[in-house]
């Protein structure tokens, strides 16, 4: 499993430029090579003002990651649905996560977009890094815990009004239009992945204004379940989940089981080799829940486990 090779330098040229972006099909801002990669620039180069423009990183269909004038990338907003079609999932995708515990040294740079993404506040947190040990004998490192999204989700077992829901495409979200706070999924997942807004959500105007939904879980409600959700509004435009790209060490590989490929946002590799060459386990797999999400074990680290400390806080990572 080799990274991707570094750019070409583009041709000379006026229309150089424009012949190098419209050979590719890019997705904005660091998203996945999996699925089908779409056409997402503008046709007329030449009606583009890119004066100053948000530079973005994209990947191409040769698993290259370059950097693109923002101004280059077409609206997305075509993408959103309705929360019915939302509830079905988006057809043909099985997604999958995998984290590589060598790579992790508690940045949480994932946490902090997550939390900005989804207006979160301190005390509501829907991905956490723990500090782990599995003896006193080994060797303490880094956990990511997203939610696990599982095959077989004992939270949606219990939901008595089917707000808690699993999706076609292996996501399971939450209604908070239907969630009447009962807790119950919360005392049934193994993982603790859930939080609950016991205030009212403090957010901006503009998102509390906004219409529910069920893909960007906004705007947030008082007296419901909370957790992550993967980001289906960026799966829907085939962009990656916001701790994936947040993350400078790659420690995060999302992609679709069905087609047997994951992304880190620098390199795409085959999902069964990835997790038969580095060990790929499931976390509490006794369990029979069957995640979404598996780990590759702490070995030949990036980093220390003692580079993270600066960052640890007992109280909010205990596990």
């Amino acid at each position: 499993m080799s990274k991707k090779g570094d750019n070409k330098e583009k041709p000379e040229g006026d229309n150089s430029g424009r012949r190098d972006f419209l050979k590719f099909g890019f997705l904005a801002a660091g998203i996945t090579a999996v699925g089908p990669l779409q056409k997402v620039f503008s046709e007329d180069k030449d009606s583009v003002t890119t004066d100053n423009a948000e530079k973005v990183k994209v990947l191409t269909t040769d698993g290259k990651l370059v950097e693109v004038d923002s101004s280059y990338l077409k609206d997305n907003s075509c993408c959103h649905v309705s929360n019915d079609e939302a509830r079905n999932g988006i057809p043909g995708k099985k997604y999958v996560m995998v984290i590589d515990l060598s790579r992790c040294k508690n940045a949480l740079k994932c946490q902090d977009a997550c939390q900005e993404y989804h207006l979160l506040p301190e005390q509501n947190k829907w991905l956490k890094v723990f500090k782990m040990q599995d003896s006193p004998a080994a060797s303490p490192y880094w956990m990511p815990k997203p939610c696990l999204h599982c095959d077989e989700p004992p939270c949606v077992k219990v939901c008595p009004v089917d707000a808690t829901f699993k999706r076609t495409d292996g996501l399971v979200l939450i209604d908070n239009e239907r969630c009447i706070g009962c807790r119950f999924c919360m005392a049934a997942c193994p993982y603790s992945t859930r939080t609950f807004n016991f205030d009212e959500p403090q957010m901006p105007d503009n998102a509390k204004d906004m219409a529910y939904s069920l893909e960007t879980s906004l705007p947030r409600k008082k007296g419901t379940v909370e957790k992550c959700d993967f980001c289906p509004d960026m799966l829907r435009q085939e962009k990656l989940p916001h701790c994936v790209t947040a993350c400078p060490n790659g420690v995060y590989y999302f992609g679709d089981a069905n087609e047997d490929s994951v992304t880190n946002g620098d390199e795409t590799v085959r999902l069964s080799q990835l997790l038969k060459e580095k060990a790929g386990y499931r976390y509490l797999e006794s369990l029979g829940t069957k995640p979404s999400v598996y780990y590759l074990p702490a070995v030949n680290r990036l980093f220390p486990f003692e580079a993270g400390l600066e960052n640890y806080k007992e109280d909010t990572h205990n596990h």
